[in-house]
């Protein structure tokens, strides 16, 4: 059990534990379906576990200069790399540090693809198959005018030197949606499956879920080898690696009281640092609340940032939130830290460990000059 109290307020702390898991799951797909997962640093780019993350995955995949260049130095070998759009200011410094690119258009990879082609590295290209099951249209990539991949309507010929073919229409999904993608991409670019090397299904596969059937994933998998058994397939899973494996440690610093609404303000902000709690909305779960039943008091989480929607709620508990609990939120390592930000100076969360044997280690703590070398 982890004692949050002697932990400093505020901090993200993982549990190895917990991801110790997560990554017995994600190499059970890997070995029983052929395909190669690899870890998506969108969601968590907490380097300081890349060792073990590498040792259970195929890769890492990057979605700028920065990432690639994180996963080249950190994971210890070269970034699967996909961006929505290359520039002359980044695309060398990239390509330096892959060994797979996705190009988001036709003209992106005939601006730059022979550069990555002279260097050996692999070249995809993405496609939008027209279906998600995404209903939130912030995260959904197949909305009508997407800017995001190539639909079948527009790739006519596929470019020499392409190898490779990209979707990624999946967020925190189930094996049927993939097995609804797959029929659109058959359906859709099937007259191309047979000219490339590598199908990467992007991410979005929420393996580790409590209600995932990975038995259905895995047969999912193997069935679409068989129909295509020279394609390397990869999955690029970003919440599936560290899903509900750490917290957010926070505390109560005052009690507002204002038109029947009770509201423990905090020292952490919805806006900074859970941000997805305000995009997607969603409501995360704390330690020891519960949702309120008819005629319980409901308590708001109030952030410290001065934006006035920074909140969210409402979460009950059977003591009353004082001045200097311990509010602890859970499954906050991916799409936080990676999402952060300084808004308003605020307090940024330390980032601690929690090890097998029970000991913490703090790995990173923020201050001032964080907040100041950012600004000019």
């Amino acid at each position: 059990m982890i004692d949050f109290l002697t932990m400093p307020s505020p901090c993200y702390v993982l549990d190895e534990r917990l991801l110790d898991a997560n990554l017995a799951v994600i190499d059970r797909v890997r070995r029983e379906s052929g395909a190669e997962v690899i870890v998506a640093l969108k969601a968590c780019a907490m380097w300081s576990i890349f060792p073990e993350l590498a040792r259970h995955s195929d890769g890492a995949t990057a979605s700028s200069a920065a990432e690639a260049r994180l996963v080249f130095e950190e994971f210890g070998r070269p970034a699967h790399t996909y961006a929505p759009v290359y520039t002359d200011r980044n695309i060398d410094e990239i390509l330096c540090c892959s060994d797979h690119i996705t190009f988001n258009s036709v003209a992106q990879f005939e601006r730059f693809g022979q550069r990555a082609l002279i260097r050996g590295i692999s070249c995809g290209l993405r496609i939008n198959p027209e279906y998600s099951p995404v209903g939130t249209d912030l995260y959904n990539p197949c909305v009508p005018g997407s800017r995001l991949g190539v639909t079948a309507g527009e790739l006519r010929e596929l470019p020499a030197g392409i190898e490779g073919l990209h979707f990624h229409v999946l967020c925190e999904s189930r094996p049927a949606h993939l097995r609804l993608a797959l029929e659109a991409v058959e359906r859709r670019f099937g007259r191309l499956l047979d000219r490339v090397a590598w199908l990467n299904m992007g991410g979005g596969h929420l393996m580790t879920h409590a209600e995932y059937d990975c038995d259905e994933l895995i047969a999912l998998l193997r069935e679409f080898r068989s129909r295509h058994p020279h394609l390397r397939l990869i999955l690029e899973p970003g919440s599936a690696f560290t899903w509900r494996t750490g917290y957010l440690v926070s505390t109560v610093e005052d009690i507002v009281t204002n038109g029947g609404v009770h509201t423990a303000m905090l020292d952490v902000s919805f806006a900074c640092h859970m941000p997805d709690c305000l995009e997607m909305p969603y409501k995360p779960a704390i330690v020891g609340a519960h949702d309120p039943a008819e005629g319980e008091t409901r308590w708001r989480m109030g952030g410290t940032s001065c934006l006035a929607g920074d909140y969210c709620g409402d979460w009950a508990f059977d003591r009353a939130p004082q001045v200097g609990d311990r509010i602890v939120f859970e499954d906050m390592i991916h799409y936080t830290m990676v999402k952060t930000t300084m808004f308003n100076g605020v307090q940024h969360p330390a980032i601690l460990i929690a090890r097998r044997d029970g000991s913490v280690e703090t790995v990173r703590e923020f201050g001032y000059e964080d907040f100041k070398s950012r600004m000019s």
